[in-house]
C-alpha cells in the first residue's frame, strides 16, 4: 500500500499467526463432550456449530485490527505498546477457554470476562486515535465477548456450584 513503510506482509503474517495460534490453542482446549453437554443452558444459547464462523469472523477482525494498528502506529515504543495489548487480549482468550472447558470451572471463567473485556476496550480505545477502523474492528470481539459474558452468567446461575 502506497505511503506506508516497510513490507506490509511482516505485520500482516504476524497478526495472522497470533490469531491463529490462540484459536488453535482455544479450539484445543474447548470440549463440548459429556460435561459440557449436560449443563443446564439458557433457551436463548446458540447452537454450538454457530461458535467457529462467529469465533473466525472475530479472529479476522482482530487480525486486520492489529495490522492497522501496526502501519498507523510508526515509533517503536508504541508499537511495543500495542503488541503487548494484543497479546495480553490473546492470553486472556486461552485463558477463558481453559477456565471454563478443561478445569470445569464456568464460575471461575465468568470473573476472567472482566479483565478479558478490559483487554479488548484497552485496545479500542489506544487504537481509536490512529486508525478507528482498526478500533471499529474490535467491535465484533467486543459484542461477542459480552454476549459471552451473559451466556457465561446464565449457565454459571443454572448450574452452580462448581467444584
Amino acid at each position: 500500500m502506497t505511503g506506508w513503510p516497510g513490507p506490509l506482509w511482516r505485520p500482516v503474517a504476524a497478526a495472522a499467526g497470533a490469531a491463529t495460534a490462540v484459536a488453535i490453542v482455544g479450539a484445543t482446549l474447548t470440549d463440548i463432550g459429556p460435561w459440557y453437554q449436560m449443563l443446564r443452558v439458557p433457551p436463548w444459547k446458540p447452537p454450538d456449530w454457530l461458535f467457529g464462523p462467529a469465533w473466525t469472523t472475530i479472529f479476522a477482525c482482530a487480525t486486520a485490527s492489529a495490522v492497522l494498528a501496526w502501519r498507523t502506529t510508526p515509533e517503536q515504543r508504541a508499537r511495543r505498546g500495542l503488541i503487548g495489548l494484543y497479546l495480553t487480549n490473546g492470553l486472556l482468550n486461552v485463558v477463558w477457554s481453559a477456565l471454563f472447558f478443561n478445569l470445569k470451572r464456568p464460575d471461575w471463567a465468568l470473573i476472567e470476562t472482566a479483565p478479558f473485556i478490559v483487554s479488548i476496550v484497552a485496545i479500542m480505545v489506544v487504537t481509536w486515535r490512529r486508525s478507528r477502523a482498526a478500533s471499529l474492528l474490535m467491535a465484533p470481539y467486543l459484542a461477542w465477548v459480552a454476549f459471552a459474558t451473559v451466556l457465561n452468567w446464565e449457565i454459571v446461575r443454572l448450574n452452580a456450584p462448581f467444584s
